[in-house]
């Protein structure tokens, strides 16, 4: 039996100071370690360690005054964090110094041994809202379970949700689950909800989306099975949600189908190779009128 225990923390930081927001979130690491002893990963929301202040309250130039290097002195801690408490760490995402002057709004994972796992960074920024520069490729890492067991799992950030291919690419790399920090403080999470089924009943993926709490978001956050059914949901505030992924589910429904019915990826084998997708070749601009 495979088994993936997760706790997705949903959380805010302390608006504009990294330092204290750092401290929060190592003393959060430890009391989950100590409380919940068969968690495996734990998973924040989108920007959590960079502090990022309220929704229109925020300075333009907070990005780029808040972005790090990665590798760095961040990944740094969060090396000997997850050596301390023997955790796989995905503390969201953070500003990320890139190349002549780019900043990325990146997701980083640490293993227990302290290595840098993956590194992600957004390919579908809230735009025009968000400037951070987005990245040109979707990322998956595995993840030992014990013995000879293992998943695979893929990273998106929140809006990254509101587009099929993100999600269909990091299944068809051999994701079971996909991890989605996100930081929505607007009405359209009702949407996001909406996505995150989708994507995972279209997909047979489990999806993990972890949403700040308010008043920086307005929380809701879920984890939903490979058929697509809600098995949590926060509310608003902070809380956290303890679960413990049955990753032979995701083995079952695309064996068998969802619910015992649907097969798309059987489908998509047979008759995927002959479909033709001009769009993957080459977007073209919208036809006027």
């Amino acid at each position: 039996m495979r088994t993936l225990a997760i706790a997705a923390v949903q959380t805010k930081p302390i608006a504009g100071d990294t330092d204290a927001t750092w401290v929060r979130y190592a003393d959060q690491i430890h009391a989950i370690r100590e409380t919940f002893p068969q968690v495996q990963l734990v998973v924040h929301p989108e920007l959590h360690l960079s502090a990022p202040g309220l929704l229109l309250q925020e300075d333009p130039s907070y990005a780029d005054q808040a972005a790090v290097e990665l590798p760095g002195p961040l990944t740094d801690k969060l090396a000997d964090l997850a050596r301390q408490t023997g955790l796989w760490l995905v503390p969201g995402s953070v500003y990320e110094r890139g190349l002549h002057g780019a900043v990325h709004n990146t997701a980083v994972v640490v293993a227990p041994d302290g290595r840098l796992a993956a590194r992600y960074r957004k390919c579908f920024p809230w735009q025009p809202y968000e400037t951070t520069t987005p990245g040109d490729d979707l990322v998956v890492f595995d993840m030992k379970l014990g013995d000879d067991r293992k998943t695979r799992i893929g990273l998106a950030i929140c809006y990254d949700g509101a587009f099929p291919e993100v999600f269909r690419q990091l299944a068809w790399s051999g994701a079971e689950v996909v991890l989605q920090p996100t930081l929505t403080p607007t009405r359209d999470r009702e949407m996001e909800l909406v996505f995150a089924r989708a994507n995972a009943g279209a997909n047979q993926v489990y999806v993990v989306s972890v949403n700040g709490s308010d008043p920086h978001a307005t929380g809701e956050s879920v984890i939903v099975d490979p058929e697509g059914i809600v098995r949590q949901q926060a509310r608003g505030g902070e809380e956290i949600l303890i679960d413990v992924l049955d990753l032979d589910a995701v083995t079952r429904v695309r064996t068998f189908g969802s619910f015992g019915l649907n097969r798309p990826w059987d489908q998509l084998d047979k008759h995927g190779p002959n479909l033709q997708l001009p769009m993957y070749g080459r977007i073209n601009p919208r036809p006027t009128a």
